[in-house]
This record gives structure tokens, sequence and C-alpha cells, in this order.
């Protein structure tokens, strides 16, 4: 089967950050040695979690393959901090802050949550370089490093309106915020210039972070129940870990998911539903990473803004799963799409 659009593991045209260390309040696992900053020798790659942590299967899981390329290829200390339940921007400060301090460079953000401490942190810390996903964050010393999701989610709603049945799909987001709403348009676009006719179902979880959106698998499987209740045959989550109830649902009620950022037809923790999930909208958080990571170690940080979308393979869609070769015309539809997006003769919306 030809490859539709397999996102690389190399920073493409960016070169990046390092991640470091230790977090107060939070847990944290310093690759190949102790955290400690007595412990000696160099110091490298730190990036603190978004909501739902390590072991998401998703987001955050995409930017801790990122430190592990970095850790491998450079042979620093490395660091990955967990976030704390509710937490304010005041102890996302402290915690960049405390790894700026113990050395690691550079220091990575992992979500557009950490905005607000991210800039407070970094202008504290000016020799050190900071990254943040996913946000855009002023400084001399910061890289923002952000996504045409939108392109990657446009791929997805082509395939989603190939695989329906029912002319029905759906669309979970786990926090109802403007980053999360670009996956929606670009889902809901590329669905309706494929195919017009289909109803596209939306919902999200939570307002706000701080309730669930993108930690509660039982939000999402009870939101997948419900779409798929009216008729919903292909689901597609951009939800974090709730996002692992929402293929757990159509698993079970044997109907389409589309996962998100990882290719989570891989994911051992999904493997039991692996066969249901169609395909992934990919985005490429771990390269990014490594990229801050490679540009910090080379002498020359990024800085401002760099964005990953279909042109330098930084978000796609995943072709693991053979069953999408055996649905007509989605592989060349996808393909196609593709193409356009790149030639700027499809416009993919943000909102």
């Amino acid at each position: 089967m030809r490859r539709i659009a397999s996102l690389t593991r190399v920073a493409v045209g960016v070169a990046s950050l390092a991640l470091a260390a230790t977090a107060c309040g939070g847990t944290s696992s310093d690759n190949n040695s102790s955290s400690n900053s007595s412990s000696g020798g160099a110091k490298g790659l730190a990036i603190a979690y978004d909501v739902g942590g390590k072991g998401d299967q998703s987001f955050n899981d995409a930017a801790y393959e990122g430190l592990q390329k970095a850790q491998k290829e450079f042979g620093y200390k490395t660091a990955d901090i967990e976030p704390t339940d509710n937490e304010t921007d005041a102890d996302k400060e402290q915690r960049l802050e405390s790894l700026a301090k113990q050395g690691y460079n550079p220091v990575i953000g992992i979500g557009f949550a950490y905005g607000p401490a991210l800039e407070k942190a970094s202008a504290k810390f000016p020799k050190t370089s900071f990254g943040i996903v996913d946000s855009v964050v002023p400084g001399k010393n910061v890289a923002s490093l952000v996504f045409a999701e939108q392109e990657s989610s446009y791929l997805a709603g082509v395939a989603a309106a190939k695989a329906t049945k029912s002319n029905t799909v759906g669309f979970i987001g786990g926090v109802d915020v403007p980053l999360i709403h670009k996956f929606e348009a670009g889902y809901t676009q590329g669905v309706k210039d494929t195919k017009p006719g289909v109803k596209v179902l939306s919902q999200y979880l939570t307002q706000t972070a701080a309730e669930g959106g993108f930690s509660s698998p039982d939000k999402g499987k009870a939101a997948a129940e419900g779409q798929i209740e009216k008729g919903a045959d292909v689901l597609y989550a951009a939800a974090g870990l709730s996002g692992q109830g929402v293929i757990e649902a159509a698993s079970k009620a044997g109907v389409w998911a589309i996962g998100v950022d990882s290719d989570q037809y891989k994911q051992a923790a999904l493997s039991a539903y692996k066969d249901k999930i169609l395909t992934s909208a990919l985005k490429d958080v771990g390269g990014a990473v490594y990229s801050m990571a490679s540009s910090v170690h080379d002498g020359k940080p990024l800085t401002g803004t760099q964005t990953f979308d279909l042109k330098v393979n930084g978000v796609g869609l995943a072709d693991s799963n053979p069953k999408m070769a055996q649905i007509a015309g989605l592989t060349d539809a996808v393909a196609k799409a593709k193409a356009a997006i790149i030639a700027g003769d499809i416009k993919v919306k943000t909102s």
C-alpha cells in the first residue's frame, strides 16, 4: 500500500531544544542519572507534561519520544515532569524555574497551558532556551512550536467521509478552546468537501482543562456512546487521554475511531481496539521537541514561531491499519487532498 503521510522524527527544516529536569510538586524521571544539580555532568532537555501526563498514548507520549531520541543521540541527562492535579500558573512557573536552576537546557512546556508560566520563567533565565508546544510566547530565548492541526484533521475528515456507511460521523473535543477548534474545523471541512451529505456531530467534553476534558477516558467513552446512538459510525477525538474512552466505545460498538497526535493504532495500551482504529491525525510533537534539543546542542537555539505543517511533514495521516486500503477510494482521496493543501489549492479553516 502506498504511504499517505508518515511523520518524520527528524525536525524538518527546524533545529531545536533540549529538555530537562525535576519539578516541585510533580514526579520526575531523570534518564541515566539523578536530577540533583550537584551530580555533575551535562544536562540537556527537560520537558514538563501537559494534563494527562505520560501514558496518554497521544500528545504527551509523542513529546516523550522526542526526549528519548535526544537523550540517545546526545548522551546527556534529561528529565520529564508530570503535572499535578488542579495546579495553578504559579505551580507551572515554579516547575519551569526549578528545571532551569538545575541547569537543564532547553526546557520545554508541553501544551498551551504553560504559556503564562513560561513567559515569566524565560524572562528570569535569559541564558536558558525555552520552548512551548501549541502556543506563541514572546521572548528572545523562546521557541514557539506550533502545528497546522487543521490540515491533518482535514485528511482525517476525508478518510471519515470515505469510510462512513451511515452518513453520520462524530467529532469529540476534549476542551472547548481555540486550539481544539482547529481540529474540529479541519475535520468538518474535510468531511463536507469529500461528501457534502454527511452529518457531523460535534461535542466538547468540558469548558476548561481543570474539569478533566483531556484526562478523563470515562467522559470520552460516554460522549462516544451518545454519538453512536445517534448513528455515527466514525468518531474522531481530539481529547488527549480522554480519547482512549472514545476508542474503546467505538471498538465495542463495531464502528471506526480516528486517533490523534500519535499513531494510536501502534500504541500497545490500545492494542485490544486497534482493528477499529481506522487512522490517526498525526502531529509530530516528538520531532518538534527533538528539533529544539538539536538546535540548542548545536549552539544555534531555535527562537520565535516555528510552524510544523504538511509541507514539512509536521502533521499528517497515519496509514498503519491495512484496512484503510480496503475502503474504496480512501487512499487516493487522502493523497489528492494532501497534495492540494500543500499546493495551496485547498485552504483549510481554523475555526
